[in-house]
């Protein structure tokens, strides 16, 4: 019982550091450059260690023109300890950072999900689409039996993609974001088969069929952006 009790205040410890929180901030107009170079000097001093940032520009969708911070990975036992990172890190946000910002924002945090992704947490690119994907209303588990279908696809067709479950971050909900290890060019209609042709090689005769049909009964909505990684704005 003494071991037990003993072992107690380490199970946190064991945590998987598998959980990322995005902020979405959108500057001013006019004041893009000035904010770049307040955000990149806030994320050096006060985001490193577990707390790093990876800055991105968001190029397109509904939120184009503006800039999505993850932190992490942590875990949720880092995250409780986690704090505000003190007072001279929320001062440096509040009078240097957030003046340059719109009023227009978002946050989120998601869980990595390696059972249906084709690539290591951390193996970054510096390109990516992200594709935002909310479930129905009792249907999230039957979304994730979809996304294990996409991911036959996505081995056979060298896809390096990433899928995170959306936790108390509003509707219930998947992302999954596809690395372009090699570029723009990957978006291109002519750089794989076409994605029927693909998930049947895949997944067996006629399975795109009832893929779509099992897509449409347990997906409210779908939308993708690209972004693109800044080194400059990013921790060191």
């Amino acid at each position: 019982m003494l071991a037990i009790c003993l072992f107690i205040p380490f199970i946190g410890f064991s945590q998987a550091k598998n959980v990322l929180n995005g902020t979405r901030v959108f500057p001013k107009q006019d004041k893009i450059a000035e904010f770049e170079k307040a955000l990149a000097n806030h994320a050096q001093k006060y985001h490193t260690g577990d707390y790093k940032w990876r800055v991105w520009a968001i190029q397109s969708g509904p939120d184009a023109g503006g800039y999505l911070l993850t932190e992490g990975p942590d875990s949720w036992d880092l995250l409780d300890s986690r704090g505000d990172l003190g007072a001279e890190h929320t001062s440096d946000w509040d009078k240097n950072v957030a003046p340059l910002t719109t009023d227009r924002g978002s946050s989120s945090y998601t869980e990595f999900q390696p059972d249906l992704s084709t690539v290591q947490l951390t193996d970054y690119a510096d390109k990516i689409v992200i594709s935002h994907i909310t479930a129905k209303p009792g249907k999230i588990n039957a979304v994730g039996e979809l996304l294990k279908k996409m991911k036959n696809n996505w081995q056979a067709s060298s896809e390096s993609v990433a899928v995170y479950l959306l936790v108390a971050s509003g509707d219930p909900g998947y992302l999954t974001v596809t690395r372009l290890k090699n570029g723009l060019k990957e978006l291109s209609s002519d750089y794989r088969k076409p994605l029927k042709e693909r998930f049947t090689a895949a997944n067996g005769e006629g399975s795109f069929d009832v893929f779509l049909k099992d897509y449409a009964d347990a997906v409210e909505n779908r939308w993708s952006e690209l972004l693109i990684y800044k080194p400059a704005l990013s921790s060191k």
